[in-house]
C-alpha cells in the first residue's frame, strides 16, 4: 500500500470537483452529466452504462473497459496515485450498492492520528459479475469470468472462473 495525504490542498480541490460532478449526475443523470462523469476517468470504454448514484473521490485513476454496466449507488473510493489505479475490464456487471475501496487507513491508532491514507490498486478482469452490496477492498485482483456473490466482502484475490461469496468471501465453486 502506498501512503498519501488526502488533506493536501490540491487533493481537496480535486476531490471537491469530482464530488460535484458525481452529485450533478446523481441529481440529473442526463447525457451531458454522464459525459462529464466519464470525462473524469483515466479511461472509459465504449457502451459503458453508469446508473445514477455513482460516487468516486477523484476519478483520475479509474479505468473502465467496454460494455460494462454499473448499477445504482456504486461507490468507488479511488486515490490520485498512478500505482493505485482501479481497473474494471470489459463486459462487467456491477450490481447496486457495490463498494470498490482502494483507500484505507492505518490499523495502528497512533499512525491513524497522523491522518495518512493508504491506497493499493484494484483490478477487476473481463466478464466479471459483482453482486449487489459486495465490497472489494484495496489491493484485490478479481480475475476474468469470476462472480462475486451479493453482500460478499472480498479480502483476497479471486481466481478466474470461480464464484466467491460470504464475509469474508470464500470460493464456493468453479464456473
Amino acid at each position: 500500500m502506498k501512503e498519501f495525504n488526502s488533506l493536501d490542498k490540491s487533493l481537496l480541490e480535486q476531490r471537491k470537483n469530482a464530488h460535484e460532478i458525481c452529485r450533478l449526475f446523481a441529481k440529473s443523470p442526463s447525457k451531458g452529466n454522464l459525459k462529464r462523469l466519464k470525462g473524469m476517468f483515466a479511461h472509459c470504454g465504449e457502451l459503458v452504462v453508469i446508473e445514477a448514484g455513482f460516487h468516486c473521490d477523484y476519478g483520475s485513476d479509474i479505468k473502465i473497459g467496454d460494455r460494462t454496466f454499473i448499477n445504482i449507488n456504486c461507490t468507488v473510493l479511488d486515490a490520485p496515485l498512478s500505482d493505485a489505479q482501479i481497473t474494471i475490464g470489459d463486459d462487467c456487471l456491477i450490481g447496486p450498492n457495490v463498494q470498490i475501496l482502494a483507500v484505507s487507513h492505518a490499523v495502528n491508532p497512533t499512525e491513524r492520528l497522523a491522518k495518512a491514507n493508504f491506497a493499493a490498486p484494484i483490478s477487476i478482469g473481463n466478464n466479471v459479475w459483482i453482486g449487489a452490496g459486495a465490497i472489494i477492498l484495496a489491493g484485490i485482483k478479481v480475475a476474468d469470468n469470476a462472480v462475486i456473490g451479493a453482500g460478499a466482502i472480498v479480502t483476497k484475490d479471486v481466481a478466474a472462473n470461480t464464484l466467491v461469496a460470504g464475509n469474508p468471501a470464500v470460493k464456493v465453486k468453479d464456473l
